[in-house]
């Protein structure tokens, strides 16, 4: 019996490990940084014994971040085992076929119009900018299915036309960015290559409906993803409109992807690796494999901004970045070894 038999068969309690190391890395992510606090301080100040310093720390700096990170990793995380599902592409990622880009695009515009800020937590923002970044990704989403459309839909083509894409909204990105003064530059330059060092309260309420509504329905798809793996004809004749349920889909991929990007920024690669790694460890059932994903990306995403935070301290890097460095290396072996 090989590893992946194993997980399989005991999934319950592979997926309960995961809960456990999530939490732990999460415990390890409060404790550390330039400004360290101890266990015992987080349960006093969970319980409201703690110092005014360690509650202003925890509270409302480290534990936001936390939420925020576990939530978009498992955002990205599912969207990116739909989109691969959806398409039956390996290398279908929000991140690289430009519903990122469109997204922060979008959230850019809007907040431009509104003479806003990216991290303000004014209420109006926080309910707009998920469905702005929403609409952002449906446009990008519509423009590479459109163009990438010739009889049909290779793997290649629409990696490539996403890219392309990807760039398009990037150049369109920086003409926005050159229009503003110094601070908003610097400010939208490091949100869009991924961040998450100024998240707030209102963050994690802005992304914890999309997460906690749409995650469900993913999973409750799982047999139709499961039957649109064995072809369009199979489909069918399995009574499945495959074209609605696709858009369905499509649909729920890039409101988590957009929502997920409100609140973080472009973070590219992980809905591209976190699938991945969860189809190997137990299989491409989507009933089991989105669940995995979503721990995965949450805990990848957990891992890469401890690492952020603790590498260059007091000073940070962008989360995104780490994720890249990290993804990047992967989706070349991907599409090296991909079939056109």
């Amino acid at each position: 019996m090989n590893f992946k038999n194993t997980l399989t068969k005991n999934y319950k309690s592979f997926l309960f490990f995961l809960i456990l190391l999530i939490v732990v890395i999460g415990l390890f992510s409060l404790v550390t940084g330039y400004l360290s606090i101890s266990l015992s301080d987080i349960w006093a100040t969970m319980i409201g014994k703690g110092t005014k310093r360690n509650q202003l720390l925890l509270i409302e700096f480290r534990l936001p971040r936390l939420l925020v990170a576990v939530l978009a990793g498992a955002s990205l995380g599912v969207a990116g085992t739909l989109f691969q599902g959806i398409t039956q592409n390996e290398l279908a990622d929000p991140g690289i076929i430009g519903i990122n880009s469109g997204a922060g695009l979008a959230v850019v515009v809007f907040l431009t119009i509104r003479s806003s800020q990216i991290n303000s937590s004014s209420l109006i923002n926080v309910i707009s900018l998920p469905f702005a970044a929403f609409a952002g990704g449906l446009i990008a989403a519509f423009s590479i299915y459109v163009i990438a459309w010739k009889k049909g839909i290779t793997p290649i083509r629409m990696v490539l036309v996403g890219i392309g894409v990807n760039a398009g909204f990037g150049a369109l990105l920086t003409m926005l960015q050159l229009r503003m003064d110094e601070s908003d530059f610097n400010q939208v330059a490091i949100w869009l290559s991924g961040s998450i060092w100024n998240a707030h309260w209102p963050a994690v309420f802005s992304l914890l409906p999309w997460v906690i509504f749409l995650i469900p329905i993913s999973i409750y798809k799982s047999r139709i993803l499961n039957i649109l793996q064995l072809g369009d004809q199979m489909a069918v004749g399995l009574g499945v409109s495959i074209e609605l349920e696709r858009v369905k889909m499509i649909a729920i991929g890039v409101a988590l992807a957009g929502a997920s990007v409100s609140v973080a920024g472009g973070i590219s690669f992980l809905g591209l690796g976190a699938p991945h790694i969860a189809r190997k460890l137990v299989g491409n059932k989507h009933e089991r494999l989105l669940p995995v994903a979503a721990c995965i990306g949450a805990l990848v995403l957990l891992i890469s901004d401890s690492i952020s935070r603790n590498l260059l301290a007091p000073s940070e890097v962008p989360v995104g970045l780490v994720v890249s460095v990290l993804g990047a290396p992967y989706f070349l072996y991907l599409l090296v070894n991909s079939e056109s």
